[in-house]
């Protein structure tokens, strides 16, 4: 029996590390993914400002899993009816899948704002905002930065543009722009509160209730035919489905099951988690979804090794149950847990222990030592 996990991200990994404990020896197991290192995406923005971060979130996935086979590949299609997976190199057939593609970033068909904004998905994408970033602050008006979209996403990229620029540059002039009527948009009233004051302590100016309709040379442009000049633009806009699914994030219901073969998770699927909630794409929703993922293909495993086909066993349905938010803004950092929110060390301290704790339990001891040195000692790493 084969089982195949397309993606290697934070679904993708979890669920392969899980599987490799709770699957039969005899079962094949396969993780698929067009590069051959696991990144930590909720710590990418770091690179902008530490280039060597870098080490510290990229591990290999031949060193991360133990009897997985690791293809490196990227996927372009998955006929679910024959059960095989197109890859750029060959396919695969399987008698289970798991869906764990991720997401790109979505530019919703604005004209030039592909062209002129870089997203941030890929460390080549954090080391090219870097540059320009730095090639915008050495001018002479200190650089116009605009950071479109104020989801997490957006809040850390501006929030590591303006420690940057404050570090080796004094200032800058940076904007974030969000088409809804706050900061973070789909968190906790109060923590995108405190996160909105935590980017105006850092300069950065906050234009909330701003749809971006496109862009070009001259700027971004707004709705009313206003315009926004910038040296740099940051897109962090929003989310579409991988290419392999035709840009569609399927819907799955709490099972997390596409059809009696295939389960969905992560930022790859839209989830509608046991309470007939909508999951949010996170990290940590995809983390705990691959649990699930994981319970449920080893009872989908037992049901075909005892000959049980179509609906054959009872699944476990996923709960989206979050113990809180946290998100960096250049050294700082805003955190709920529970009802309260936090800022300060206390934030931070809960932001590097979340990345350290991932780390840890994705195999990269290593990693989570250099990376908590590096959060607790920034001073220390300035330009690295």
């Amino acid at each position: 029996m084969h089982v195949v996990v397309c993606g290697a991200g934070y679904a993708g990994l979890t669920l392969t590390k899980r599987l490799e404990s709770s699957l039969p020896s005899d079962v094949d197991l396969t993780l698929v993914d067009e590069s051959p290192d696991h990144l930590v995406q909720h710590e990418l923005h770091r690179v902008i400002r530490r280039p060597g971060v870098a080490n510290e979130i990229r591990l290999s996935l031949p060193g991360a899993v133990e009897r997985t086979t690791v293809r490196v590949a990227r996927v372009e299609a998955i006929d679910r009816d024959e059960r095989v997976v197109s890859l750029s190199d060959g396919r695969l057939e399987y008698d289970i899948a798991a869906i764990c593609l991720g997401a790109r970033t979505a530019y919703y068909g604005l004209e030039g704002v592909s062209e002129h904004g870089i997203p941030l998905k890929r460390l080549s994408h954090a080391r090219r905002i870097r540059k320009r970033a730095r090639e915008a602050l050495r001018a002479d008006d200190g650089g116009r930065i605009v950071v479109g979209g104020a989801g997490l996403s957006g809040v850390q990229v501006a929030g590591e543009l303006a420690a940057l620029a404050r570090e080796e540059y004094g200032s800058a002039s940076i904007t974030l722009l969000e088409q809804r009527a706050r900061i973070a948009p789909g968190f906790p009233a109060d923590f995108g509160d405190a996160v909105a004051r935590a980017l105006e302590d850092d300069g950065i100016e906050i234009r909330t209730g701003t749809a971006v309709t496109g862009a070009d040379a001259d700027g971004v442009r707004l709705e009313s035919d206003k315009r926004v000049s910038f040296d740099l633009f940051v897109w962090t806009g929003g989310i579409r489905g991988a290419d392999a699914l035709e840009g569609e994030r399927p819907t799955v219901e709490a099972d997390l099951r596409l059809d009696e073969r295939t389960v969905a998770l992560g930022d790859a699927a839209r989830v509608v988690d046991a309470d007939g909630e909508a999951v949010p794409a996170s990290a940590q929703a995809a983390v705990r979804e691959a649990r699930t993922a994981a319970e449920n293909i080893e009872r989908l495993v037992a049901a075909r090794r005892d000959g049980v086909e179509t609906f054959g066993p009872d699944l476990e349905s996923f709960r989206f149950e979050s113990p809180g938010w946290v998100v960096s803004v250049g050294d700082d950092a805003v955190a709920t847990v529970g009802s309260r929110v936090l800022t300060g060390r206390a934030a931070k301290a809960l932001k590097a222990s979340v990345g350290v704790g991932y780390l840890s339990g994705v195999g990269g001891a290593g990693s989570a030592g250099r990376f908590a040195y590096r959060e607790l000692l920034p001073e220390r790493f300035r330009g690295q």
